[in-house]
């Protein structure tokens, strides 16, 4: 009998769509990342999380061989940031660095967002709050200052961050704890620790409780002094500022921490690609020593871990707000 062979044309054709096949399955198995991913920053440029957020950008286009594009997006409290993170497409080409603010922003009423809005990557950083005034206050101390707001309610403002924002909170919390009202100091509402910073230097306002690291550079520059600390220790990098109760005797703490994220319903394979270079990146000795010369707190949590955080810190944190009157 004889054997039917293919025709030369369906042989071609059988060709093309093995070409296109292989084509595409190359496509679809394709590495992560294959172009530039944004890396928003929620808060404003000079501040701690910009500072971190650049750093860790620069690290991870190293580790990956794609430009990370740091692209700060600023307003509401972080509101406008957060959200913008939370609503990227969920492919891996817009994350960003999350804050603690992500644990009290729905608190004050500002949004619906929590922690369970993203896909945690981890958490990298920690940070306790720290009293800042300018130079040349006649404050010398803490209690100075304390002693200063009490007599004078409404006279002295702070500011370092937005309404009802992290640094907002060390500060309402510090009064409450020392028997006053948020509104002994008023807060005046700012895009993040550098523009509150600057009014300080400036005159506008008389206080600002952001992370000492977040003020070193205007420390070292003679135009701002640290009178406290907002922890239970004595930060190592700056051992000569005292805690704020062993200024004041007020046993009052609170820290800022910040993450790596992306937006909910991340692929497994892309979040274990980010998760496993930002880890090379956080033991890198270039991040230890950025970290540490500066005075920013090191921690690490991946995942599932730094999920269990964010809802520990979100609880936490609602308790505070709802003691000091800024909850909603």
């Amino acid at each position: 009998m004889k054997r039917l062979l293919p025709s030369r044309s369906l042989v071609t054709c059988l060709g093309a769509v093995s070409i296109f096949c292989s084509l595409m399955s190359g496509i679809a198995h394709a590495a992560y990342p294959e172009r530039p991913v944004t890396l928003i920053v929620p808060w404003g440029a000079g501040g701690g999380t910009d500072a971190t957020g650049r750093m860790i950008g620069s690290l991870m286009e190293k580790e990956l061989g794609q430009p990370f594009n740091v692209v700060n997006r600023t307003g509401g409290s972080g509101v406008v940031g957060h959200s913008a993170i939370a609503t990227a497409k969920p492919d891996g080409y817009t994350i960003g660095v999350i804050t603690v603010e992500t644990g009290m922003m729905h608190w004050a009423g500002l949004t619906e967002l929590t922690g369970a809005d993203y896909t945690p990557i981890a958490l990298y950083n920690y940070d306790a709050a720290g009293l800042q005034v300018r130079a040349d206050s006649p404050w010398e101390t803490a209690q100075d200052a304390f002693d200063a707001i009490k007599a004078n309610p409404g006279e002295h403002k702070g500011s370092g961050t937005g309404q009802g924002g992290i640094w907002h909170l060390a500060l309402a919390g510090m009064l409450n704890t020392g028997g006053l009202g948020p509104d002994a100091a008023p807060w005046v509402p700012s895009k993040g620790a550098a523009p509150g910073l600057q009014e300080l230097v400036a005159g506008g306002v008389d206080i600002v409780t952001c992370s000492i690291v977040e003020a070193s550079a205007l420390i070292d520059a003679g135009k701002v002094k640290s009178l406290a600390v907002m922890d239970t220790d004595r930060i190592g990098a700056f051992p000569d500022v005292p805690t704020l109760k062993e200024a004041t005797g007020l046993d009052w703490q609170m820290s800022a921490w910040r993450g790596l994220a992306g937006p909910k319903g991340l692929p497994d394979d892309v979040t274990a690609t980010l998760t496993a270079a930002l880890e090379k990146v956080w033991k890198s000795a270039e991040f230890q020593d950025f970290m540490k010369g500066r005075g920013f707190g090191l921690v690490w949590k991946p995942g599932d871990e730094f999920a269990e955080w964010m809802t520990s810190s979100d609880a936490a944190l609602g308790e505070v707000m709802q003691a000091v009157g800024l909850a909603k």
